[in-house]
């Protein structure tokens, strides 16, 4: 088992055992999470519950950081990715895994929204990892962003059917609330 420090507290991998009877190996146990889960709650209960603790602001303003790819408080990446972010924390940025933290910022964004990450969730929809411009597209149909209709429309033409799929959501979202 491994801790990971995360700005002055830990996070232990490895989830109770199906006896209970202690801790097996595994990705991203988080102590105090029931032990039926490895996270406990779903990822909007956790980014919600970061908004509380940190400010919706400086929730929004991180993932804003991650999109682009500058550093962040581990904290923030652990209460937006949940157990797989140690994992991806341990890589690095030059990981394979690396892309998932842009994944999770533009997640964090679909339950913490504020408009000034419009140009962050726009550029996302170009970005290389496919889990990021549909993450992205789900986004914008969520908040009905309007002022993001041309880059979506731009994603029907996605090579991955999941994009294309979340941008055809995107686009229907948009319409029908004439965003």
């Amino acid at each position: 088992m491994r801790d990971h420090a995360v700005r002055g507290h830990a996070v232990r991998q490895g989830v109770p055992g199906s006896d209970g009877s202690g801790l097996r190996e595994s990705r991203g146990y988080i102590p105090g999470v029931s032990p039926g889960s490895e996270w406990g709650q779903a990822p909007r209960q956790s980014i919600e519950s970061e908004c509380a603790r940190r400010g919706k602001d400086n929730v929004v303003a991180g993932c804003i950081e991650l999109l682009a790819g500058r550093e962040c408080d581990p904290a923030l990446v652990i209460a937006l990715g949940g157990p797989g972010a140690p994992g991806v924390l341990d890589g690095g940025p030059g990981s394979v895994s690396w892309y998932w933290i842009r994944v999770w910022a533009a997640r964090g964004l679909l339950w913490a929204w504020d408009d000034v990450a419009l140009p962050a969730i726009v550029a996302a929809m170009a970005d290389e990892a496919w889990r990021v411009r549909e993450m992205a597209a789900k986004a914008v149909a969520r908040h009905s962003l309007g002022d993001a209709l041309a880059a979506v429309a731009q994603l029907q033409d996605d090579p991955v059917p999941r994009v294309r799929a979340a941008a055809s959501r995107a686009l229907v979202a948009l319409t029908s609330a004439d965003a």
